[in-house]
């Protein structure tokens, strides 16, 4: 297993480095990464993660995701969003979420070490993310060509240099991260418990959002709408992927889908720009106006998603010190 990084910004013998180029609001990650439909491929990203052996392992011994799924899902979303959309702060923000899994390791069922920066372990869940903005383009935002899928290549291996981690399990290119994608999933994806765990949305907790809402009612909407997406899901996996799961998926499934993703477009074509993003990504589009000075603090996860207070001096956990208005104290937005 390699060795992780240095600490990026510094060569060997205190030599200073610069500090790698954050992507802009040119790009066409930018665009898409943010949208709030990237929830809709949210049990989509983390089954696809969680099959991988050396991250489903880590999930299934240190994880404390499926105490709290709702808000560890709300608050990653946070500093996920920052490395995209900081700016200056994008890099620091990239080393924070690396910091979160230095001390995730150990050995699995079968025998196996682990570590989450294991350089083929933390870019098979970045690869995820790139494959996320291409699932928000080309299913539920009217589709792209070859030629962008090429730039959005191009602008997550400039997004993953953000993390100051090993460069070698990236492709080269478009098409060799085409290959790489299908041995994955041929030959390197598990169907285990952590991918099971994260599919089984039949009892998941009212959102915290809906705090007014009767578990009686949400009882019976929730598994009514846990189906539905576990069946959005489905449709979202490569062939492979869900045979390896027992997935059937039917030609009229397959039209169902597709209708459904044009019917998604269609209504966010009709919500206001900023409205579309995630709180973290419309505040870098605010920046890139000028709305916000560019050395505004970040904008941090609510209270009601932070950790347990047990949990939250752990460096495993993103917890901002966030006052009771939602802000954050200057200085104290890298605290983990």
């Amino acid at each position: 297993m390699e060795s992780v990084s240095e600490v990026p910004g510094e060569e060997r013998g205190g030599a200073a480095r610069a500090a790698p180029e954050p992507l802009g609001p040119d790009s066409l990650t930018w665009k898409y990464f943010g949208d709030w439909r990237g929830l809709l491929a949210a049990l989509w990203a983390g089954s696809m993660q969680n099959m991988h052996p050396g991250l489903g392992a880590g999930v299934e011994q240190h994880s404390r995701f499926f105490e709290e799924r709702w808000q560890r899902l709300l608050r990653s979303l946070y500093p996920i969003n920052g490395v995209v959309y900081d700016g200056p702060r994008a890099h620091r923000t990239a080393l924070e979420v690396r910091g979160y899994h230095a001390r995730i390791k150990g050995v699995d069922a079968r025998g196996r070490p682990f570590h989450a920066l294991d350089p083929d372990t933390y870019y098979w869940a970045h690869a995820t993310f790139f494959v996320t903005t291409i699932l928000i383009a080309d299913r539920l935002a009217g589709g792209i060509g070859e030629a962008e899928k090429r730039r959005l290549f191009d602008e997550h291996v400039q997004w993953y240099r953000m993390y100051g981690v090993s460069m070698r399990p990236v492709p080269e290119s478009w098409e060799a991260f085409q290959l790489y994608w299908k041995h994955m999933c041929t030959k390197v994806l598990e169907d285990n418990r952590a991918t099971r765990d994260v599919l089984d949305i039949s009892g998941i907790a009212r959102p915290p959002l809906l705090p007014w809402l009767p578990d009686a009612l949400w009882r019976p909407v929730g598994a009514l709408l846990g189906r539905a997406f576990l069946w959005f899901t489905v449709g979202l996996y490569d062939r492979e992927v869900r045979d390896l799961l027992g997935f059937t998926w039917s030609p009229h499934d397959a039209r169902r889908h597709h209708r459904a993703c044009q019917m998604i477009s269609a209504v966010c074509r009709l919500v206001p720009h900023d409205r579309r993003y995630h709180p973290r990504a419309r505040a870098g589009w605010r920046r890139s106006r000028g709305e916000l000075a560019p050395d505004a603090e970040p904008v941090a996860t609510p209270r009601r998603n932070l950790p347990p207070l047990s949990e939250r001096g752990k460096p495993e956990h993103y917890a901002p010190d966030v006052r009771e208005d939602g802000s954050v104290p200057r200085r104290s937005w890298f605290r983990r």
